[in-house]
């Protein structure tokens, strides 16, 4: 049996612009009407940090310019229609402020791993209280108890494990293996444990197995591969869009801790293996379908269920996506054994 885990980032644009509505609302509306035609559920990581802005500026103001009534009608009806809404954090929003164009963010708290104990236990807390707040009157077993990080960063793994434990956080889904990143947030994956089974978390680094852990990982699925298969359309587009959304220079980066220049394109990229996710975003619908099969052939020998987290983003879930992603239900719906569910069910 498998699990096909789809999961969403529910959020706007990384610089903090964009209409909540174009960006989150519609998208994932589109996105939950597709999943339920092949019987599929889909799991929301709602960014609490930036909704909470959004409610603040409604209640101040009393103008819903940012459709936090939206948003929350929209978390609402995904647990009424059987799907799931879980935890993604953004942590510079907490302090942000609208500047009249968009969210000015608190880039001294941008990388949440990095912060004290006591600061990421207080923003989960917080993010966990709103969502279960909003959502159990609607189940009344409905539980906060997953969680993805901000730009996948779980490290330093300390305080952000600790925190997320003691919240009730029991799952994890932001490491990917293979995944390295140096500057505004700091990871290596690249001896994660797995790529794509479950496994109980050290509490000191979230690569390692502990068979004493209280967090369980679920990695994002990925496969090290060459650049040609990192070209389709619509990662294109998401490149030359993202190039308008960009972050001011010098934000996030504090100037004892400069970033370093991953632009550039050498020649050696072309002959070096890079992690590339299972996103559903930005893979093609035969992409998608020949990785699920070469998963397949990895686990036929296997007498447990396997769960496979893949990955999206609300803002870049366009129509022509939609298209791509329906090739592969109609196929996946096809196949005996292969269920569209949540971390739960």
């Amino acid at each position: 049996m498998m699990n096909l885990i789809f999961t969403l980032d529910y959020e706007i644009h990384g610089n903090g612009d964009g209409s909540p509505y174009e960006l989150m609302v519609e998208p994932t509306y589109r996105l939950m009407d597709l999943l339920e035609k092949y019987n599929g559920k889909l799991t929301i990581l709602a960014d609490v940090a930036e909704i909470l802005c959004f409610k603040r500026y409604y209640e101040e103001t009393g103008e819903d310019k940012f459709y936090y009534k939206d948003i929350e009608s929209q978390l609402i009806d995904a647990i009424r229609r059987g799907h799931d809404v879980q935890l993604h954090i953004h942590s510079s929003y907490f302090k942000a402020e609208f500047n009249g164009l968009s969210w000015e963010q608190c880039w001294a708290e941008y990388n949440m791993a990095a912060l004290s104990y006591d600061r990421i236990y207080e923003m989960v807390s917080t993010s966990k209280r709103f969502l279960e707040d909003l959502l159990q009157p609607v189940s009344s077993d409905y539980s906060c108890t997953a969680f993805r990080a901000a730009n996948w960063s779980m490290m330093p793994t300390p305080n952000i494990y600790n925190a997320l434990v003691s919240n009730g956080i029991k799952i994890d889904t932001s490491v990917y293996k293979g995944g390295c990143q140096t500057g505004n947030v700091n990871y290596d994956y690249s001896n994660a444990h797995s790529q794509l089974h479950s496994y109980p978390a050290d509490q000191h680094n979230i690569n390692l197995y502990d068979s004493n852990g209280l967090l369980t990982e679920y990695p994002i699925y990925t496969e090290m591969r060459y650049f040609w298969s990192f070209v389709t359309p619509i990662r294109v587009f998401r490149m030359v869009r993202a190039k308008f959304h960009k972050h001011k220079k010098n934000d996030v980066v504090a100037p004892q801790e400069p970033k370093k220049n991953t632009s550039t394109l050498r020649i050696t990229s072309f002959f070096k293996k890079s992690p590339w996710k299972l996103d559903f975003n930005q893979a093609s619908g035969y992409q998608l379908i020949n990785a699920v099969k070469r998963i397949i052939n990895k686990t036929i020998n296997e007498d447990k269920q396997t769960n496979v987290v893949l990955i999206g983003h609300s803002k870049t879930f366009l129509k022509y996506n939609e298209v791509t992603l329906e090739r592969f239900l109609k196929w996946s719906n096809q196949n005996l054994g292969v269920n569209i569910g949540t971390f739960a069910k």
